[in-house]
């Protein structure tokens, strides 16, 4: 299997991150000052995209460079199931509980 060049990588990012119609006007997220309501309510973005960065920040930062889709949608739904029940904890916060209870 081939490895994706840094041109494919960025044109899927670019794909992913792209607006749409009706899309809000904020760019740019700081993703350690969101919460868990905003992420689990959709008040800042689609939750599976923030899942996508979220996994892939997650597993970067321990030099794992594999991606499990389907563990990707799992993780996305965890993540959203504990912000639901847990709306003031910070999403990072609840990222890594969700990852540590993963381990």
């Amino acid at each position: 299997m081939t490895r994706p060049t840094s041109i494919s990588v960025a044109l899927a990012v670019a794909l992913v991150t792209s607006p749409y119609p009706g899309a809000q006007a904020q760019v740019a997220l700081d993703v350690t000052k969101m919460t868990c309501e905003q992420f689990a309510t959709y008040k800042i973005a689609n939750p599976k995209l923030i899942g996508i960065w979220l996994n892939g920040y997650h597993h970067g930062a321990r030099g794992d460079t594999m991606v499990d889709v389907q563990q990707l949608d799992t993780d996305t739904k965890k993540i959203q199931d504990y912000c639901i029940q847990n709306p003031d904890v910070p999403l990072m916060q609840a990222v890594e509980s969700v990852f540590a209870s993963r381990n």
